[in-house]
């Protein structure tokens, strides 16, 4: 996950083509059309783009194994109950099923770890810690019952060793109430700040998204870096959870990027649809999550506009659900 916006793979229930715990924002408007940048050369074997200024995109979304490139997730809590903080424990294992006890830092981090819920509804960005036996566990606390997708990225220390997200099923129990995925918006509000979205997606084309952070109604030009970045854009494709991790051009300190209001990246979606896209922005101290519904243009049965499916914007409580979500 290196600055200029690497799209990395990611899995089945964080699995859609475009990232301490986080919660969903609201919901946000379709895009619009603009035109996007030229596309760029690809590592074949992991999907991720080559570090070229602006950006890159990947040609198809990653996360949707549980074994890759001679790593496995080994996931201790398969399952967990709704509503309570639970410590999930997890492994990667080599090929001889040794753990894993040396990786890359990338963005500051060894390894980033995405809970998503099957129906998009609830989403976390977690950094687990790692002992010195390679198992990698933290607190998390999951508000609805359901089927959840968990994604953990990162590249092994070993020479050669590549990029991977592998992800592995997690059941939380409880009552079970699957909601829709919430209509197309391009704009999400979060504690009180507002985000707008402003770009297309068009299957495996790359294409510009721009999004834009203000508080009421005053942009916000003094966002601050978080993990290497002024932000980070996660998005999954609803049906199978297909993920890509997207980072913006530039980086804090390089004499040429703004912090704010604007974030800019570049992603490639690899097929039409539906994706749930999550913006993770830091201000204050606090970072927060803004989520936005989008359709590609082309989507069966989607039409080219969904503006017609864009409701009133309204900024509910911080549950780590449905709302935008802010932590420490």
């Amino acid at each position: 996950m290196k600055t200029p916006m690497k799209i990395t793979a990611f899995a089945a229930a964080l699995a859609a083509s475009f990232g301490a715990a986080y919660g969903v924002g609201n919901v946000v408007a379709p895009v619009d059309t603009a035109p996007p940048p030229a596309a760029h050369s690809e590592h074949p074997a992991t999907g991720r783009a080559s570090e070229e200024p602006g950006g890159h995109g990947p040609s198809a979304a990653g996360g949707l194994q549980i074994s890759e490139g001679g790593y496995t997730l080994d996931l201790d809590t398969p399952r967990v109950v709704a509503g309570q903080t639970s410590e999930l424990r997890f492994t990667v294992r080599d090929d001889d099923g040794r753990p894993v006890t040396a990786y890359q830092r990338e963005h500051d981090k060894e390894l980033h770890l995405i809970l998503a819920s099957r129906d998009l509804g609830t989403y976390r960005h977690l950094h687990p810690t790692r002992a010195a036996n390679g198992t990698w566990s933290i607190d998390a606390d999951l508000p609805k019952a359901g089927d959840y997708r968990l994604f953990a990225d990162f590249t092994p220390a070993a020479e050669g060793a590549k990029n991977l997200t592998l992800g592995a099923d997690l059941a939380v129990s409880g009552d079970y109430r699957p909601a829709p995925l919430p209509a197309a918006t391009k704009v999400a509000k979060v504690d009180g700040y507002t985000v707008t979205l402003d770009g297309a997606l068009h299957p495996a084309k790359a294409g510009e998204l721009k999004l834009s952070v203000s508080r009421d109604g005053r942009p916000v030009t003094d966002l601050e870096p978080y993990l290497g970045a002024y932000g980070h854009l996660v998005a999954l494709r609803s049906g199978d959870l297909a993920y890509l991790h997207v980072h913006p051009g530039g980086e804090p300190g390089d004499g040429t990027t703004r912090p704010g209001p604007e974030v800019t990246f570049t992603a490639t979606p690899p097929s039409p649809g539906a994706y749930r896209l999550f913006l993770d922005f830091k201000h204050e101290g606090k970072v927060r999550t803004a989520a936005f519904t989008v359709v590609t243009a082309d989507a069966p049965g989607q039409g080219t506009d969904t503006r017609q499916n864009t409701p009133g914007n309204t900024e509910e409580s911080h549950d780590g659900s449905e709302d935008g979500h802010t932590h420490e």
